[in-house]
């Protein structure tokens, strides 16, 4: 993924934001609310004031259903912290950052094939029955709605 943290690097450099820092490999720590700190593979900061935070992840087969789970949960506690720490005034005086996380999928027959939800209990929301991983992992990175947490 470093290939695609660097592109992203350099295209944000090009905008010209003056004062921008763009953080890579080091110094891409931020502070959290429910640990001390945590490392994102890419930081932009502009006069001192965080501007994004971005994660760029990857996921190849063959176990999909675990992986999938864990990087759900990896992306939606990531954002938490963050938007708790931001909350109790962690980047003053930044404005609300702009998170990013960005999933590279492996395209093959086992990420883009209908899966079954277990539903014992409750039914599953409708999006998600029948859904590939494909879908999953564009319902877990679209924020469509307002109640989204990413």
């Amino acid at each position: 993924m470093s290939g695609f943290v660097e592109l992203i690097r350099d295209l944000v450099a090009s905008t010209g934001i003056e004062s921008a820092q763009v953080c890579c490999g080091q110094a891409i720590e931020l502070p959290g609310w429910y640990r001390p700190e945590k490392k994102w593979d890419l930081l932009v900061l502009s006069h001192g004031q965080l501007v994004a935070a971005i994660e760029f992840k990857s996921h190849i087969g063959p176990s999909f259903g675990n992986n999938f789970n864990n990087r759900t949960e990896e992306a939606l506690g990531s954002a938490t912290d963050l938007w708790a720490a931001y909350r109790e005034g962690a980047f003053r005086p930044s404005a609300r950052p702009w998170l990013g996380y960005m999933m590279l999928l492996e395209d093959c027959e086992r990420s883009t094939t209908p899966t079954r939800a277990r539903m014992p209990q409750f039914p599953v929301f409708p999006e998600f029955e029948g859904a590939s991983y494909q879908q999953r992992y564009e319902l877990l990175l679209t924020n469509n709605d307002e109640r989204t947490v990413v």
